[in-house]
């Protein structure tokens, strides 16, 4: 990741035969090769670059979308709320542009497994490339399948819906869980909500929590230390239950 002064930032995958062609100048991909993390790199024309490993909250805010992305700041939560971690199997419904499904397959590690539904080829597609450029692809099992006939899986003890008619899929969801698991939903208006609430209370699910993650930056000037002009507020409501036996 290379960045400017400004907070301009470049996330590129180094290739010696390759360059970053930017208004400010041209860097050659094999002059950075080797080089330790934190250095500052300059362009042909002489201006300066920091030049440091992406996290992997830098590699999702630069996913290539074709519809929204669930943001970090929802993320993070998540992966906690669902008890995500090395070697936990996990399903989700909604492959989209594939942000979460990065997440998940970064949190469950090598040993882990996610299996991604979607029914759009073009989003799967995507996804895939998503992965493959942050060496993720290994850990992901893409399904371009309706759900409307079920998951495969069984027996999942962590499991996530990023659908806008999550309601209609309870039954498919509960029968591919643990009894314990947990049920993760992400909907972005009130109505969905009051919809998704309402089915549950028909559902053999559990102790349900409805939440939402606000986030507020500051400037980080020591002396006029407020916060940023614009705040990235109500992204989506997250929804989560236990599956339970009846």
């Amino acid at each position: 990741m290379l960045i400017e002064k400004n907070g301009k930032q470049f996330i590129i995958q180094l290739d010696p035969d390759q360059r970053l062609q930017t208004h400010r100048g041209v860097l050659e991909h094999r002059d950075l090769i080797g080089l330790e993390w934190g250095q500052k790199v300059s362009t042909h024309m002489g201006h300066d670059f920091l030049m440091l490993q992406p996290s992997m909250r830098d590699l999702l805010l630069h996913t290539k979308r074709l519809s929204q992305i669930i943001y970090p700041k929802e993320i993070g939560y998540i992966l906690l709320r669902l008890s995500i971690g090395p070697g936990t199997p996990v399903v989700e419904a909604g492959t989209g542009s594939g942000a979460l499904t990065t997440a998940f397959a970064w949190a469950v590690g090598p040993r882990g497994t996610v299996y991604s539904y979607d029914r759009r080829q073009d989003m799967l597609e995507l996804a895939a490339r998503n992965l493959e450029r942050v060496g993720l692809r290994d850990r992901v099992e893409l399904n371009h399948l309706d759900i409307e006939a079920g998951f495969s899986e069984r027996g999942i003890g962590s499991l996530f819906l990023d659908l806008p008619h999550a309601h209609r899929y309870l039954r498919q969801a509960h029968a591919a869980m643990a009894n314990g698991g947990i049920l993760g939903v992400i909907l972005p208006t009130v109505n969905q909500v009051s919809r998704f609430l309402s089915e549950l209370e028909g559902a053999l699910f559990a102790l349900p929590e409805v939440c939402e993650i606000m986030l507020r930056f500051y400037k980080p000037n020591p002396q006029r230390l407020r916060p940023t002009d614009r705040m990235v507020a109500h992204t989506g409501y997250l929804l989560f239950a236990r599956a339970v036996s009846g």
